[in-house]
């Protein structure tokens, strides 16, 4: 049996150049960063490469770069960083309604804090509004938090555009970019925002490690007390191998971003063009026009189904993918993303999450074309709904 893996946005796999540059920071460079003798300078010297690694992937400074255990992380400090540094100044954060949990937990619980916020709703493809984001503006706002692309449906958003609405306004920016590094061009001095949230294991690093990129001059409070590690702004000893294995997936991304893109936008239109053929009744999740998506990311939905029962049949044939409803991860109801853009919920219980990345090849494709055609017509056959009216 065939395996073929189509979940890179869930997680990457580590690449061999990245384990090889980890390796002599569990055996031979072990020692504690912050102690002064050689074993200990050899080990910063490994994370002062990696900090301008990670900066030049966004071209950035490298003291604006500082790492966390994950992008969750980053997105914790900067929303409870900035609530608490700028209290005097208002209680008011803007988002979206089709931001990663990881922002919308958070902002949930700042609310039970005495914050204000403000959802952004999204157009039918995922897209926020600029007038939108500039009607929610209060003289109370004291950040926004947009992501930069949807890790489910792929929308990539008008970050620099959005971006200057708030910095009219005086507004701090952020945005969680985790599944845009390594995947689209990231420029923060062209994007001209605030904060960045970022993680390794989405481009081909290990996991446990993210960081945050902090624009010069803005201070925030420290997210964890301790030590005076990162600058004195992260508490906590430093994951040298995961820093260091960082810092190489991102030279390594930076190096080969033009490549990657072409590879994984040739090999997702391939996919789409072998279900758009093969199987009628489906539905596309997300931006038609597939140069405004995340170049490996297709999501469709498949109608009379659940997606559930394609991804456990598809796991039977050994292809990995998600599905669209958040049933998998042990809640009830759909994925809050294809509410959001008003996806029947008779066809989002029926979608999958497929992402292409640089070990797919178009083989591998051909298998999963030819291995889901036969799944969703086993499973339409047996679907007591199949051709009923409202699906």
């Amino acid at each position: 049996m065939r395996e073929v893996y189509l979940d890179y946005s869930a997680t990457t796999p580590v690449k061999e150049e990245v384990v090889n540059e980890m390796i002599p920071y569990y055996t031979q460079l072990f020692g504690n960063p912050s102690s002064l003798y050689a074993p200990g300078l050899a080990a910063k010297a490994g994370l002062d490469k990696a900090r301008t690694q990670v900066a030049e992937l966004i071209n950035a400074e490298p003291g604006e770069i500082f790492f966390t255990s994950c992008g969750t992380e980053a997105d914790n400090w900067v929303l409870e960083g900035v609530a608490d540094a700028l209290k005097k100044k208002g209680n008011h954060i803007i988002t979206t309604n089709i931001e990663h949990h990881a922002i919308l937990h958070t902002c949930q619980y700042l609310e039970k804090h005495g914050m204000e916020v403000t959802y952004l709703e999204v157009d039918g493809e995922g897209f926020v509004s600029v007038e939108d984001l500039e009607k929610a503006l209060r003289d109370d706002t004291v950040l926004v938090s947009i992501m930069m692309v949807n890790n489910e449906i792929g929308t990539i958003q008008p970050i620099k555009e959005l971006a200057a609405v708030a910095k009219k306004r005086g507004v701090y920016f952020h945005t969680d970019a985790v599944q845009a590094i390594g995947n689209v061009p990231v420029d923060v001095k062209d994007l001209d925002v605030d904060f960045i949230s970022m993680s390794a294991h989405k481009i081909y690093g290990p996991k446990g490690i993210g960081a945050l990129y902090k624009r010069k001059g803005i201070t925030i409070p420290n997210f964890i007390h301790g030590g005076a590690q990162e600058k004195k702004k992260r508490a906590g000893t430093e994951n040298s191998a995961g820093i260091v294995g960082f810092g190489k997936a991102a030279e390594l991304a930076k190096a080969g971003l033009d490549k990657h893109i072409a590879h994984s936008s040739e090999l997702r239109a391939y996919l789409w063009e072998r279900i758009e053929k093969d199987i009628p009744n489906i539905r596309l999740n997300g931006p038609a026009d597939f140069t405004k998506r995340h170049p490996g990311n297709l999501n469709v939905s498949f109608d009379y189904i659940e997606g559930e029962a394609i991804l456990l049949r598809l796991d039977a044939y050994g292809i990995c993918v998600s599905t669209g409803s958040a049933c998998s991860s042990g809640s009830l109801g759909t994925s809050h993303v294809l509410d959001a853009i008003k996806v029947p919920v008779t066809k989002a219980n029926g979608a999958i999450r497929f992402t292409v990345g640089d070990f797919t090849t178009k083989e591998d494709i051909d298998y999963v074309a030819d291995s889901l055609k036969k799944i969703v017509e086993l499973l339409r056959e047996m679907s007591p709904v199949n051709g009923m009216e409202g699906w």
